[in-house]
């Protein structure tokens, strides 16, 4: 696969260390003492070992919606959004971080939500593909995939937006190969890469009009 941008490379390194971290917690027998019924706050001031077995409160501003969710720290944020809130924007295809289907943005880096443990977006902000439409009016991101016919089964094309709206939000006049690089983490099956690339500058050109 073509190379990951920086931004999800250092979000996945940390998600590799909070996978690690949970699995020393669940091994320890201090893990014990939070029992499912009593649900314990995933703070930064917790203690580690009041996560898990049981679930534990996570707080998310969603869309600019706050949620305060019991999840299982085992639980990862595509899970939480599909499961237990029915935001199914984000797909699941791969469920291993390839594919990028499943990206979503988190305080502005585009992740993969079937990697990032639920308890890593505590206090984050999230954004998802059904938070990009205000009303009846369309992101430029999603008008511009519709003009350039930028999509054919459509499956990947969440993602693909939300891996956009992150590229633009930081680089808003992005060169062609800037485009390639930034949506590097995310594939069309379809083969659609000239349409999305050309939708990605599109609409690069109507968020600066």
């Amino acid at each position: 696969m073509a190379e990951i941008d920086e931004g999800r490379r250092r979000f996945l390194t940390g998600v590799s260390t909070g996978v690690v971290g949970t699995l020393v917690v669940a091994a320890s027998p201090g893990a014990l003492v939070a029992p499912e019924a009593e649900a314990a706050p995933a703070t930064k001031e917790a203690s580690a070992d009041l996560l898990g077995p049981g679930k534990v409160i996570v707080t998310l501003n969603i869309n600019g919606r706050e949620e305060r969710i019991a999840v299982e720290p085992r639980t990862t944020l595509l899970d939480l959004l599909r499961e237990q809130l029915d935001l199914t924007g984000a797909k699941r295809t791969c469920d291993r971080g390839e594919c990028g289907a499943c990206t979503v943005i988190v305080d502005g880096e585009p992740v993969y939500a079937c990697l990032t443990l639920a308890v890593m977006a505590d206090g984050r902000k999230v954004e998802t593909i059904e938070g990009l439409r205000q009303g009846e009016k369309l992101h430029p991101v999603q008008e511009a995939f519709f003009l350039s016919d930028a999509f054919q089964c459509g499956f990947c094309t969440p993602g693909m937006m939300m891996a956009a709206k992150a590229l633009l939000d930081g680089n808003p006049n992005p060169t062609a190969e800037e485009i390639r690089r930034g949506m590097s983490g995310n594939l069309c099956r379809c083969g659609s890469y000239p349409k999305i690339f050309q939708a990605v500058a599109m609409a690069a050109k109507t968020t600066k009009a």
